[in-house]
């Protein structure tokens, strides 16, 4: 039998002018000027597997949760994909609308607490501008990290240099957006469309499967992603192995590492912790650190904000004057 549905013409939606932003333009770091004073012995380590990875043609993939965004990081990103040191960027659908509003009106993020209570969080006019990208891009067959990136240029956002969905539209490198409908501001519009979301986000499914086919002696990063990070890779991986070993090759010799802020520190995270351990539940351990690598892979872990942690292995990459474009 049919439901009621949540008629959405009945939202009022208020413009980004009268949004409190927590987050402008002076969160963007510049790498000219940024002070970097994260040091990790990982951090050299990881350097000299994603050089060597890129030497042999292997590729190197940065999954990342939408606070690698808001941190201000996309300049390092950015410096990072003109040199071809990350062969391809993922993101979960916050971060390409962190992105989005950065590249549109210079600002972001706004107080939950505060307009949850009133009824109007997420509910800004401008932002339906990211559906519009979504559903344009999907029509075309693009993939949703393209859709946004081409938008963004097309309609010459006035602060588009600091977009890495645009950046990687202009350089033809893949920036890949894997959503959960129903998590993002942008569904609770009366111009969100399920079926081009799932379309455009599902074309970034199989362009994100086809990379790690090449992980072989690769290098795989997760920067904050605690769910859709760990997920979308597992299931990537699956689909890559179950191809390689009917053609007779193999994906385990890669490097994988995860930063994020749990103490981990001294324990052994390539073994995962048993299921009456809480911290079983935290998935990049178990996913990404223990079960994918243990035919001949290796996990690490490297605790910090990733406002430090993003600078400190750029610069490294970038001190090395390798580039692969």
């Amino acid at each position: 039998m049919p439901f009621e549905q949540f008629d959405r013409s009945r939202l009022r939606m208020l413009p980004l002018s009268q949004r409190v932003h927590d987050l402008d333009l002076s969160a963007i770091l510049d790498p000219d000027t940024h002070k970097i004073g994260f040091r990790h012995p990982t951090i050299d380590l990881l350097s000299d597997r994603i050089i060597a990875a890129r030497e042999k043609g292997a590729a190197v993939l940065m999954m990342m949760g939408a606070h690698v965004i808001r941190a201000g990081t996309a300049p390092y990103l950015l410096r990072l994909m003109e040199k071809g040191l990350i062969t391809h960027f993922a993101l979960n659908g916050a971060g390409s609308i962190h992105d989005f509003e950065f590249a549109e009106i210079g600002a972001t993020t706004e107080s939950v607490a505060r307009y949850i209570s009133e009824g109007q969080f997420g509910l800004w006019t401008e932002d339906a501008h990211h559906n519009e990208a979504v559903n344009q891009g999907a029509a075309e067959g693009l993939g949703f990290g393209e859709a946004i990136g081409k938008y963004i240029e097309e309609n010459k956002f006035p602060y588009r240099q600091h977009s890495l969905c645009a950046g990687g539209y202009r350089m033809q490198v893949p920036v890949t957006v894997h959503v959960g409908v129903g998590c993002d501001i942008v569904h609770e519009h009366p111009n969100c469309d399920g079926a081009a979301i799932g379309k455009a986000s599902y074309t970034d499914f199989l362009i994100y499967a086809k990379t790690v086919e090449n992980l072989e002696n690769g290098v795989f990063l997760n920067f904050g992603s605690a769910v859709i990070g760990p997920e979308v890779y597992l299931k990537a991986l699956a689909m890559a192995r179950n191809v390689a070993r009917q053609e007779g090759r193999s994906i385990n010799h890669f490097t994988t590492a995860v930063f994020d802020l749990h103490a981990l520190e001294g324990l052994d995270i390539n073994e995962a912790p048993p299921k009456t351990d809480a911290r079983y539940y935290f998935r990049p351990w178990k996913t990404i650190m223990a079960r994918t690598v243990a035919d001949g892979g290796e996990g690490y872990y490297v605790q910090g904000n990733h406002g430090d942690t993003v600078p400190a292995l750029a610069a490294k990459l970038l001190a090395a004057g390798k580039n692969f474009k």
